[in-house]
């Protein structure tokens, strides 16, 4: 007759129900390339936070006009730039080697930071230091912002698109395009105007193409450059301040036509499928 006894048995059991779900959990959990990446955006982001506080807020608060502002904001503007570049590779570097299954939640996250909080909080501040602006309408479109990225992230994880395409303007190039709009220095209407129009962008159907291949080149060539614009502004360079409107200018124009391009192709493609029709339906 086989004894057994009851606690070594017991001891057995939990042994294998620990083995059990050692197996249930995901064979990785560690960070890979691109989620380093995706945290250096997340970095950057809170840096420009705590540069605009500490730049551009507190010296506007206590009275000191040492001139440090300016370099402030460029500091900001140059980190939610980076951030472009660390959120343009993430995306490279997973697609070639792998990501891990934390990937996709620390992308949105960070991105809520870096393009989200980062350039509303940019617009709020705006709103307190600027001699013609109004702080609580401003705050108005600072939240209008905000939660703009929020539901367009919110969106991006559960609704499926056609390969090669964004639903409504990236956060990225709506924040780089929030942020262009306060630097260009126009009548607060305006301003606040331009800025809601952004948020909207970013929640509306508009389709924009994903930066892939060359157009990948581009969007890291134009980042470079407007990061040597704002350099030039910071520092006071000759023409420094001609070289920024410029590039503020330009960013807006790229927002605002590339949606006219989308909407005309969706045009013609509705027409095209309309005669397409038409013509099946003759004998």
């Amino acid at each position: 007759m086989t004894v057994i006894d009851p606690d070594t048995q017991a001891t057995n059991w939990v042994a294998e129900d620990e083995d059990d779900d050692a197996e249930e959990l995901p064979l990785s959990l560690r960070l890979s390339i691109a989620d380093t990446l995706t945290l250096g955006n997340a970095t950057c982001g809170f840096m420009a936070v705590y540069f605009t506080t500490t730049g551009i807020l507190i010296p506007h608060l206590s009275g000191d006009a040492s001139g440090m502002a300016r370099n402030s904001a460029a500091t900001a503007v140059i980190l939610m730039l980076c951030a472009a570049v660390f959120d343009l590779f993430d995306g490279l570097v997973a697609r070639k080697l792998r990501s891990s299954p934390m990937g996709a939640e620390l992308d949105n996250l960070s991105d809520l930071i870096s393009f989200g909080l980062a350039p509303a909080y940019f617009v709020l501040v705006y709103g307190m230091v600027a001699r013609d602006a109004h702080e609580r309408v401003a705050a108005v479109g600072a939240i209008v912002v905000l939660l703009a990225v929020v539901l367009r992230l919110a969106r991006f994880s559960c609704v499926t698109v056609k390969d090669g395409t964004f639903q409504g303007m990236p956060s990225p190039f709506g924040a780089l395009t929030v942020v262009s709009i306060v630097l260009l220095e126009l009548p607060f209407e305006a301003t606040l105007l331009a800025v809601v129009g952004t948020a909207w962008l970013m929640v509306s159907r508009v389709e924009y193409p994903k930066p892939r291949g060359i157009l990948a080149v581009a969007v890291l060539c134009w980042i470079v450059s407007a990061m040597g614009m704002l350099a030039a502004w910071a520092f006071d360079a000759p023409g420094g301040q001609v070289l920024l409107q410029m590039g503020c200018a330009l960013q807006i124009v790229m927002a605002a036509t590339i949606p006219l391009f989308a909407t005309a192709r969706r045009v013609n493609t509705f027409r095209d499928n309309r005669r397409e029709a038409r013509a099946a339906q003759l004998p």
